[in-house]
């Protein structure tokens, strides 16, 4: 395995803000009458909050529209600074690939705007990525490989030298389109839940990724 970049997904492998997003979500939602529950979000984890949103919204009978994302992003903003959880050890992982010569990228479904509360939230500075990949940047959210083609394309590294860090089943499906290397992170789902996707590695936590490279 010739690995030149890594490319990393952001919710549940950098910062662990699952539970921040469901909430804020959920307190949108309700705006609109629809009194969602936490599992209605999981199938739809990983794949950009126009999904995340409007297939609950959706599930519930009623039809999506950009309001609510940009609702539920006023909600999380608000939140994120205290109920946003770090993972140990990110920030010296990244200084880690950095220091030895790794292309490194950001490539989350979400828009900037939560991009950059996460990071900011978690001290995580953007100037650690050689490029930052939005959903609001590609057409094709995952499980389409276009966010992850793009991210290669602004590194100018080729697929197969490129390695995804995911935890989403929409993310490992997506690296697997874009003929990349994938590890899977255990922090959304599990082992059993992974291996029908066939990742090359699952792992129990990102900074485990040090045992790989």
């Amino acid at each position: 395995m010739n690995i030149k970049a890594v490319i990393f997904d952001m919710d549940g492998v950098l910062v662990d803000s699952e539970s921040v997003i469901t909430k804020a979500a959920m307190l949108a939602l309700k705006e609109w009458g629809i009194d969602s529950r936490e599992e209605d979000f999981k199938p739809f984890t990983g794949m950009g909050e126009n999904s995340f949103i409007g297939g609950v919204a959706r599930k519930y009978g009623v039809s999506f529209s950009l309001d609510m994302k940009v609702r539920t992003y006023e909600i999380y903003v608000s939140i994120v600074n205290d109920e946003i959880k770090t993972y140990e050890g990110i920030t010296m992982l990244l200084s880690y690939l950095r220091d030895r010569h790794y292309k490194v990228a950001l490539a989350s479904s979400a828009d900037m705007i939560k991009v950059k509360a996460n990071l900011t939230a978690a001290h995580i500075p953007l100037s650690f990525f050689d490029a930052v990949i939005c959903g609001d940047m590609v057409e094709n959210k995952k499980p389409a490989p276009d966010i992850f083609l793009k991210a290669a394309d602004e590194l100018q590294v080729i697929s197969a030298n490129c390695l995804v860090i995911e935890d989403a089943l929409s993310g490992i499906q997506a690296a697997k389109a874009a003929r990349m290397n994938c590890a899977a992170v255990m922090t959304s789902f599990g082992e059993k839940d992974f291996s029908p996707l066939q990742p090359d590695y699952i792992i129990e936590k990102t900074v485990d990724l040090k045992n790989i490279l």
